[in-house]
């Protein structure tokens, strides 16, 4: 076998100073035992305090110890502790910005250091994205009246963000619905694919699998408006569906005020809390929100059933892992009732950027069987199908 800096270094390309940040790189992926990589060469200024911040976090891991990569940290007559504080002020200089908010993420939720969102100094430093909200949210119970004042900054900061993110998306999709009306105006986004290749299925060669179009149709778009329609979002706030929490805030938020639209945001765990009266101002329904507990699912549906007031124009969007605390013939039989009156039944298993979805997946065949959709979206495809019924 070749040495690794054999590998490392057949492997590049470049100028001299190219091949050596490549090793360098390799040097840090590597920590520590990868320091052959540079062939008896030493880390550059800048490499060594990538170096310190990257074994700050990650050399915690206790894995490391049982594998003899490290041996056990202890006291002594070494250099200063390094803080937290010390350490966010670092990785800020020496990283890119993608980087210093995985660094973030894994310092939260990796290695639970809480002080990164409960110490005021640290708080003062740090720039707002998504990870942090989490887990502001996660440890807010934890804080005090000071501490939650700044932390109440990231809150703002990253909701704002993805509000406008997504009301953009939620106008898009209530500009206009498509209705069944021909139109002569030949535009791409209106282009009928069903009813044109219905038309020409005649025209199939299929040695070319190919239609040959003589005719295209498209549709004409109407504004929403008309009848009101509920929207019942019920949102699990166990630790786990955190983003899914955030995002129905936001959501909700948006769909707040529309024409023919009425929202309510109902968060549970093993208690029912409507949060209705807060939805135009999701910071502070998200400082309300108490994460963790047990879940009573059914509870929460039959809250919600309670709620309907016209079946036929209902959308009742329950998000949950579907992992039920309480009794799962209930949550099943109330989902068949509620499904059986006319109103439209999403279980989500995750509402956020990602749409990836873990839950029970026994649960969810039940409640597919029982009449509901279940599945996962992004809050701007939960807004375009909420548009799309609404415009019908």
């Amino acid at each position: 076998m070749t040495a690794p800096e054999d590998d490392a270094a057949g492997a590049l390309a470049g100028t001299p100073e190219e091949q050596r940040a490549a090793l360098e790189r390799w040097r840090l992926v590597l920590g520590e035992p990868g320091q052959s990589v540079l062939a008896g060469g030493q880390l550059s200024e800048a490499g060594a305090g990538r170096d310190a911040a990257l074994d700050w976090l990650y050399g915690r891991d206790e894995d490391l110890e049982r594998r003899g990569v490290r041996q056990p940290r202890h006291g002594g007559d070494g250099p200063s502790v390094v803080t937290t504080v010390d350490w966010l002020d670092d990785i800020t200089t020496l990283f890119p910005k993608e980087t210093i908010e995985r660094l973030q993420r894994d310092a939260v939720e990796r290695y639970e250091i809480h002080d990164v969102v409960t110490d005021p100094a640290v708080l003062a430093r740090i720039e707002p994205n998504p990870t942090l909200l989490k887990a502001v949210l996660r440890t807010k119970h934890l804080m005090n009246p000071d501490v939650l004042l700044l932390a109440r900054r990231i809150v703002e900061a990253v909701v704002r963000q993805l509000v406008e993110k997504l009301a953009t998306e939620v106008r898009h999709a209530f500009s206009g619905a498509r209705s069944r009306t021909a139109s002569r105006f030949k535009v791409a986004r209106n282009f009928d694919i069903r009813r044109t290749l219905r038309a020409n299925l005649g025209r199939y060669r299929p040695e070319e699998r190919k239609v040959y179009v003589e005719t295209a149709y498209f549709v004409s778009r109407t504004r929403r408006h008309l009848d009101q329609w509920q929207v019942i979002l019920l949102v699990d706030q166990s630790g786990s569906m955190t983003g899914s929490v955030i995002h129905s805030a936001v959501t909700a938020a948006c769909l707040w005020g529309l024409p023919g639209v009425k929202t309510h945001l109902v968060a549970f765990d093993t208690a029912v809390v409507d949060l209705t009266a807060d939805v135009d101002d999701p910071v502070e329904l998200l400082m309300k929100v108490q994460l963790g507990g047990g879940t009573d699912i059914a509870k929460a549906v039959a809250y919600g059933a309670g709620l309907i007031e016209q079946p036929r124009r209902t959308i009742l969007v329950l998000i949950s892992d579907l992992y039920e605390g309480g009794s799962e013939h209930r949550l099943v039989r109330l989902v068949r009732d509620i499904a059986e009156q006319g109103t439209k039944v999403l279980c989500l298993a995750a509402l956020d950027e990602d749409a990836d979805p873990a839950f029970d997946r026994d649960m969810g065949r039940r409640l597919a069987d029982a009449g509901a959709a279940v599945g996962a979206m992004t809050p701007g495809q939960l807004a375009a199908f909420v548009a799309e019924q609404v415009g019908r």
